[in-house]
């Protein structure tokens, strides 16, 4: 059995993750964390780029993430609930993550939103015991569930201060020089451009982080929903006393 990991972030397709949480996957690790992603398809359809390209671009990423962990499921694109449900289930109980973080509901692209569902259903399945009792693995359920922000409207439980690591979270978002904003791949390549890939969309990245910064009382913020409730018997311990955070008026 692997060693556990203490978090998974888990995206459709190749960039995913970098695109909504690079920051707090890269701080979280500074922190001691074990950390870990799961792309769960290689983006065949992708308009832009080849899988063979994008498992590089993931590659390099993950050395500027600081991950102990990347796997592809190698699910179909468009398609990722075929077979998806067992595959991310061993997954889950391979790696027993105690947070799992991915897409929200509500997603632009249909794959995200399938793989919210998918996850979801995951992380709840993967702690039945009669369930694929073949597998090498004990049944595990993740303690935490999140879900991080993508292009439309969404209201935080909470946000990561991520300003610390913001140019290195840039630099793992720029190893995706065929789905991203990026010159030298557009000098080399005839291909379309695509809704993600325009100069636009790279400035409204950091824009998104500022907005959610401002409102949390940091520079740069990634956003985050809380799957379930929250509970405790220490209020101080849990909402850290001694922090900076201030409650936007």
């Amino acid at each position: 059995m692997s060693e556990q990991l203490d978090l998974l972030a888990i995206g459709a397709h190749p960039d995913d993750v970098e695109l909504a949480v690079g920051g707090t996957l890269i701080l979280s690790g500074r922190q001691g964390l074990r950390v870990g992603v799961v792309d769960l398809t290689r983006g065949e359809l992708g308009t832009r780029g080849t899988p063979e390209r994008r498992d590089q671009e993931a590659s390099n990423a993950s050395t500027f993430l600081g991950l102990s962990m990347r796997e592809n499921l190698g699910l179909p694109d468009g398609d990722i609930t075929s077979d998806g449900l067992n595959a991310l289930v061993r997954v889950l109980r391979r790696w027993c993550p105690r947070i799992v973080m991915t897409h929200p509901a509500d997603c632009r692209h249909p794959d995200h939103t399938a793989a919210h569902h998918l996850v979801r259903n995951a992380c709840f399945y993967s702690g039945l015991q009669k369930l694929d009792q073949s597998a090498d693995a004990a049944p595990w359920r993740p303690h935490h569930l999140l879900h991080f922000a993508e292009v439309r409207h969404f209201e935080p439980d909470f946000v990561v201060d991520v300003t610390s690591v913001w140019d290195q979270r840039t630099e793992a978002l720029r190893c995706y020089g065929s789905q991203i904003h990026s010159p030298t791949y557009k000098e080399q390549n005839e291909e379309p451009e695509t809704y993600i890939s325009n100069l636009q969309f790279f400035e409204w990245i950091e824009a998104r982080a500022r907005t959610y910064g401002q409102l949390a009382g940091c520079t740069y913020g990634e956003p985050f929903q809380y799957s379930g409730v929250l509970g405790t018997s220490n209020l101080g311990a849990f909402l850290h006393l001694e922090a900076s955070f201030r409650q936007a008026k």
